[in-house]
Order: C-alpha cells, then structure tokens, then sequence
C-alpha cells in the first residue's frame, strides 16, 4: 500500500507513502488512497482525518514517467479518475486537514486543495507547473485554486508554472497557517482534535453547508444552511448544549447524535 492509514484516537492519519518517488500519484496510489478515504468514511470512531506525505515531500505530483506515454484518450480517463478520487476526499462527510510537509506541486497541490483545511510547514513549496511539461492541470487545480485564492492569484501561479514558498502560500490565503516542520504534526493533530470534540452532527452539517454553498447561489446556500440549523434541532447535543449554557453549567462532552 502506497498509503497508509493509522488511528490516533478520534483522528485518522493519512499518509502518502511512497517516498522514493516524493510520494507521485500513479494508478495505484490513487487506488489505495480511494480504498483508505473509505475506510475512513465507513469507521464511525473517526472524526477527523489528517493527510500527509511521507519523508521529505507531501506530493510532488503525477508521475510523469507513467503519464509521459499516454495517448489523449489515455490522459483524458487519468485526469477523470484522479478527479473522482479527489472529489471523494473533498465530500468526505468527515473534516480533512491537510499538513503538508514539503512539496505540494501539481497533483501534490490539488490533494492538498482537495482538504477542508490546509497547513504547512516552514519547508513546504507549492505549484501548477504543468504548463511548463505542455500540460493543464488535470486533478481538479484549474477549478480550487481560483476559489481558494482568487482569480488573478490563480491565473498567475498556473500561468507561470512557477513554486512558491509557504510564507507565499499563506499570504495568499492558499494555507491557513505555517508552521516549524518539527511542529507540524502537533499542530495538525491538536487541530483535528479541537474539531473532535465538538458535536460532530453540527460539525459535519457545517462542513456541508460550506461546501454546497461554495457551488451554488446564495439564495440555493442559506437554503440548505436553514436545512442544516434545523437537522441539529433534532439532536441530543443541541438540547443538552443548550441546557447547560442557560443552566450556566459545563457540558460534559457531546454524544454526536
């Protein structure tokens, strides 16, 4: 298995682990990583899952050896593949963290892109630089770049094909936080675990409700938001949440139902 997967409580780690290849996306890592997001969206002791690379690179991209022969029908079914697995992470019912370690370039920044949340650290580097090898990128950058950064910040980094740093990155708004490498893990986990202890129904409606939003009009959005408020109505955290702040009292833990 080029990705593994291991249980840290209520957190799942996923790492992408073929390092003597800087962790390339071929055929098979694709597979494994789709049979691992299923793993994790079928294990109810999993909240929260963390993606990120093993050694010194998160994801340096497709593997090019494998996608220098393809034929245009070949690439086509790739690019549609790596987008349906990569699909498959962004609608996880679950919260994804990505703590992304080194280079996150090509289809090594789609995965990334692909996370509810990003993190780096102080070594990381990210880009598009397909248009350098002739190519598009193909496993969803033209279309989460532009949403996560903006139009001109996105059209400059796929249209330069150039890397940035993770200072770059996150001025931008590409990753939320920069970290010391040494650092990274911790804080990944100690922000998963945040999101872990809190009602994971709301959690999970709220992750939702963004992303519907982020595809449709806002009349469309607040109406699957207003669904949303209402669904945790209907919840025994809700009700015990609530009682316990107008009781002025602590709340000892959530029930996630």
């Amino acid at each position: 298995m080029f990705v593994t997967l291991e249980k840290k409580g209520a957190v799942g780690v996923i790492t992408m682990n073929r390092p003597e290849a800087l962790n390339a996306l071929n055929d098979q890592v694709l597979r494994d990583l789709e049979a691992v997001l299923d793993q994790v969206e079928n294990d109810p002791e999993l909240l929260v899952a963390i993606v990120t690379g093993a050694g010194r690179s998160f994801v340096a991209g497709a593997d090019i050896g494998q996608m220098s022969g393809l034929t245009a029908v070949e690439a086509k079914a790739f690019g549609a593949y790596g987008n349906r697995v990569f699909l498959k992470l962004e609608n996880l019912t679950k919260p994804t963290i990505a703590a992304v370690n080194g280079f996150a370039l090509g289809g090594g920044c789609e995965l990334s892109m692909a996370c509810d949340i990003r993190l780096a650290s102080d070594k990381a580097k990210f880009g598009q630089p397909e248009v350098g090898l002739g190519i598009t990128p193909g496993f969803g950058g033209t279309q989460r770049l532009a949403r996560i950064v903006g139009v001109s910040s996105a059209m400059e980094l796929i249209l330069t094909a150039k890397t940035i740093k993770a200072e770059e990155a996150e001025r931008i708004g590409l990753v939320s936080h920069v970290w010391p490498a040494e650092e990274l893990m911790d804080r990944a986990l100690e922000l998963a675990n945040a999101i872990a202890a809190n009602a994971q129904v709301a959690v999970r409606q709220s992750k939702a409700a963004i992303r519907r939003g982020l595809q449709t009009d806002m009349a469309t959005g607040t109406a699957f938001e207003a669904e949303a408020f209402g669904l945790c109505f209907a919840t025994e955290d809700q009700k015990d949440a609530m009682k316990a702040f107008v009781n002025k009292e602590k709340l000892a833990g959530f029930k996630n139902r």
